[in-house]
C-alpha cells in the first residue's frame, strides 16, 4: 500500500515510516528534515507554507499518518489530501483529556475546549490537539483513527522518561549503590514506540475500526514499572523510597525535564494520567511487548550513545547524592 507519513524525521514519525517498510509498504515522508528512513522516498516541506502539500496533493494514498500537534497544519493537511486517502491516522494524545485523576477512565472522558488559534506554548497543547482531531473527524470522520498517545518509550527515548530508570539503576551515583525513587502511587503505562508504530501502520492500511483510541499499554504502578527497571538493570543495592511531599519540598520535579524523578506526579489531579483503560486499543490487536523488554532495549540504547545518562529528564550524580544525604541525615524525612 501508499502510505504517507507526515513526518518521519523525528522518532515516532521515524519508527512509523521504520514500521511501514518493514510491512513491505511503499513509504513517503512529507517532512522539513533530512534523513528519513532508507527506502522511504523523502519529500521536503514546510507545513506552514500553503503550498506544502503540492508535491503529493495529486496522488492517491492508501493511509496517511498525522503526528502534528499546530492546528494548522492539521486543517491544511485534510483541506489537501482528504479526498484522495481512504484512511487517516491522527496521533494525537492523552492530554486532550480535561480529567487526569480518575484510575481506568476510557475513550468517553469529558475533552478539554479546543484551542480557538495556534499553539503558542506548551501549556496550549492539549487543548491544540484536541483542534486537530476536530478537524480530522470533521474532514475523515468514518476513515479516521485517533490514537491518544499516553507516555511513548523505548529505543531513541530522547526525553529521558523511559530511559532514566534502567539507566540509574544501571549506574549508582555511589558506590554504596543506593537508588532513590519515589514512594508514590501514581499509575504508569508505557507504550513501546515500536509497537505503536506498526499499530498505526496497521491501522493506516485499514485493519482497525475507525475511532478514538487511548494508545496505552502495560498498565502499572509506578512501583511495579521501577521494580522492572531495576530487575533489568540488574542492581543489588538499596532502593531508598522518598515521600511525595519531601521530594516536592527538597526541589525534585516532576515527571521529566531536569532535576526530576521520571514519571513521577504527587499531583492528585494526575494520578490517573497513565492508568487509564486501555481496553479499547487491545482489543483491536495491540500486541505490546513486555515492559521489560522495552526497558532492556532502552537501556541498551542509551548504553550506545557513549555518553554519562539521560539528559532530557532525571538526577544528576551529584543531586541524587545531596538528596540521599539529607533523605538519610536525622530527620531528614518529614513525619507522616
Amino acid at each position: 500500500m501508499r502510505i504517507l507519513v507526515l513526518g518521519g524525521t523525528a522518532w515516532l514519525g521515524g519508527a512509523v515510516a521504520r514500521a511501514a517498510l518493514d510491512a513491505g509498504h511503499d513509504v513517503t515522508c512529507l517532512a522539513r528534515g533530512v534523513s528519513v528512513p532508507e527506502g522511504a522516498e523523502l519529500v521536503r516541506a514546510d507545513r506552514d507554507h500553503l503550498d506544502a502539500y503540492d508535491a503529493v496533493a495529486d496522488r492517491a494514498w492508501d493511509g496517511v499518518v498525522d503526528v502534528a500537534r499546530q492546528p494548522r497544519h492539521v486543517r491544511g493537511a485534510v483541506r489537501a489530501l482528504a479526498d484522495s486517502t481512504r484512511h487517516w491516522v491522527f496521533v494525537s494524545t492523552g492530554n486532550v483529556y480535561a480529567d487526569h485523576a480518575t484510575i481506568g477512565a476510557d475513550e468517553s472522558a469529558a475533552l478539554l475546549d479546543p484551542l480557538a488559534g495556534d499553539m503558542d506554548t506548551m501549556e496550549e497543547y492539549g487543548a491544540a490537539k484536541v483542534s486537530c482531531e476536530a478537524a480530522v473527524l470533521k474532514a475523515c470522520g468514518d476513515r479516521a483513527v485517533i490514537a491518544r498517545a499516553g507516555l511513548i518509550g523505548g529505543p531513541g527515548d530522547e526525553s529521558g522518561r523511559s530511559t532514566y530508570w534502567p539507566w540509574r539503576f544501571a549506574h549508582p551515583s555511589s558506590a554504596a549503590g543506593a537508588v532513590l525513587v519515589p514512594d508514590s502511587a501514581v499509575a504508569s503505562g508505557l507504550i513501546d514506540v515500536r509497537d505503536l508504530a506498526r499499530w498505526l501502520v496497521e491501522a493506516a492500511c485499514g485493519e482497525r475500526e475507525p475511532g478514538v483510541y487511548d494508545a496505552i499499554a502495560n498498565r502499572c504502578t509506578l512501583a511495579e514499572h521501577l521494580a522492572i527497571a531495576r530487575a533489568v538493570a540488574g542492581h543489588t543495592g538499596t532502593v531508598v523510597a522518598a515521600p511525595d511531599a519531601w521530594l516536592a519540598e527538597h526541589g525534585v520535579e516532576e515527571w521529566a525535564g531536569p532535576r526530576s524523578l521520571p514519571l513521577w506526579l504527587h499531583d492528585p489531579e494526575w494520578l490517573g494520567f497513565g492508568g487509564r483503560s486501555g481496553a479499547k486499543i487491545a482489543a483491536s490487536g495491540l500486541s505490546p511487548r513486555p515492559l521489560a523488554e522495552t526497558l532492556a532495549d532502552a537501556l541498551a540504547w542509551q548504553a550506545s550513545r557513549g555518553d554519562q545518562g539521560p539528559h532530557g529528564a532525571g538526577l544528576t550524580d551529584e543531586e541524587e547524592r545531596a538528596l540521599l544525604a539529607d533523605l538519610s541525615a536525622p530527620g531528614g524525612v518529614p513525619s507522616p
